[in-house]
């Protein structure tokens, strides 16, 4: 089904009043940019999932995957249009590297996965070693540098399908259950995570033909989550339980749990420097912690917005998501009282809401200013988010945290104030 023939343009919308500014901070109501919605396509049986429960961005900006429920994902090319997409977005989004070798611009595809699409992760951009890997079991497939995307399924199986052709490449068999959620690691070493209703967390290495290296047993619910950090030193998992998992992923054993919320931890996603951690619970609440020393160093709450914004009975007991922005400034969360909300770092209440019907999850574009959200009807929606330039002091911090532990940065011969501000502990 052609790309026009399932989206539905939102066109843009004028602000009806000026942003207003928390401590310096200008908020502004996040404009819904456009929304795809799937068709209805009678082969399939209505009976299967019709939810979006994940959408992801390719780490290069080039590509977007949507689980469109009843077993399908869609692979499109980002931007979507040019008249859809916000000035400044197209040079940046759209990677040359895979249209110079004489391919031709990269088409939209469909991938039936046979079964209810549950979780997506795509590989770092690009993966060299994969190309072996991918030339032994289909000699059809380009010597080419390959970004693949992996989806776990309803029956525990794991795809792993080559972006640029839309071919199967491998099934990962292992998993008892639904395969919750996936995450490769940021390193482009092909190490993949997967959490299921298993109770498990298995690591696979896909440059020796998918074998599964690892079993992380320890949960006693469901596994919703699992988050890499991205210096590749630590694996955050989420369950049906208070607390969450911190696990080293060069020895695949427990550091330390977590504890602090009051019902299920469903979400959780690491700061871009790996300085930090955020889990999103039923509670209403997002706590912030340092994943080096355990230590809570703050908690978002979600209260409903006063007068509310329709009559029904919404209850605001579960978070569904929540991830950092790529400058590592900002948090997206989604909650079930039908709002996007957007946080500030360093402020404990929202910047900006967006009202959403449904959402199950949402993401940042890998290069800022665009959110894309799921929802329980199948949709996504993309929608503005702060653009900002990051101060010298946060590029300085984000770069020293990226090599250096809380503990490490304690030991600097630095004054207070200054272990403080790289620590997080100035909110």
């Amino acid at each position: 089904m052609a790309l026009k023939e399932w989206m539905t343009c939102i066109s843009w919308r004028k602000r009806t009043k000026c942003g207003s500014y928390q401590d310096g901070i200008k908020s502004e109501e996040p404009l819904l940019l456009a929304e795809l919605k799937p068709g209805r396509p009678h082969q399939f049986d209505w009976k299967s999932s019709c939810e979006t429960w994940s959408v992801a961005f390719s780490p290069d900006g080039s590509w977007f995957a949507w689980s469109q429920g009843h077993c399908i994902v869609k692979l499109i090319p980002w931007p979507l249009e040019e008249q859809f997409i916000p000035k400044g977005f197209e040079a940046k989004s759209r990677s040359s590297k895979n249209e110079t070798k004489g391919r031709g611009s990269p088409k939209e595809k469909t991938l039936d996965c046979g079964q209810i699409v549950w979780g997506l992760a795509f590989s770092p951009w690009p993966s060299p070693p994969s190309k072996k890997l991918w030339a032994r079991h289909h000699p059809q497939v380009p010597d080419v540098s390959c970004l693949i995307l992996a989806t776990g399924l309803n029956d525990g199986q794991i795809k792993i399908w080559e972006v640029q052709t839309g071919l199967l490449l491998l099934n990962l068999s292992g998993h008892q259950d639904v395969v919750r959620d996936l995450s490769f690691t940021p390193s482009g070493s092909l190490i993949l995570v997967s959490a299921s209703r298993d109770k498990t967390l298995r690591i696979w290495d896909l440059n020796k033909h998918g074998k599964q290296i690892q079993v992380l047993s320890g949960h006693l619910q469901w596994v919703y989550c699992c988050s890499i950090s991205p210096d590749c030193s630590m694996l955050c998992s989420a369950a049906g339980e208070k607390s969450v998992f911190l696990w080293s992923m060069r020895s695949y054993t427990l550091i330390r749990k977590l504890e602090g919320h009051q019902s299920s931890v469903v979400s959780c996603d690491f700061s871009p420097d790996s300085a930090l951690l955020v889990t999103a619970s039923y509670d209403t609440n997002v706590i912030m912690w340092d994943p080096y020393t355990g230590e809570r160093l703050r908690s978002l709450h979600h209260t409903q917005l006063n007068p509310p914004m329709d009559d029904s009975d919404v209850h605001i007991s579960s978070l569904r998501s929540v991830c950092f922005s790529p400058e590592g400034l900002y948090l997206a969360t989604v909650a079930d009282d039908r709002l996007l909300r957007i946080w500030a770092l360093e402020l404990k209440t929202p910047i900006a809401f967006a009202p959403m019907t449904n959402g199950l999850c949402c993401t940042f574009f890998p290069h800022g200013g665009v959110i894309a959200t799921g929802t329980r009807d199948g949709h996504v929606q993309f929608w503005t988010a702060p653009r900002v330039l990051s101060s010298l002091k946060h590029l300085c911090r984000k770069a020293l945290r990226s090599f250096l532990t809380t503990y490490q940065v304690l030991a600097l011969p630095i004054p207070k104030k200054m272990k403080e501000f790289l620590t997080y502990r100035t909110f």
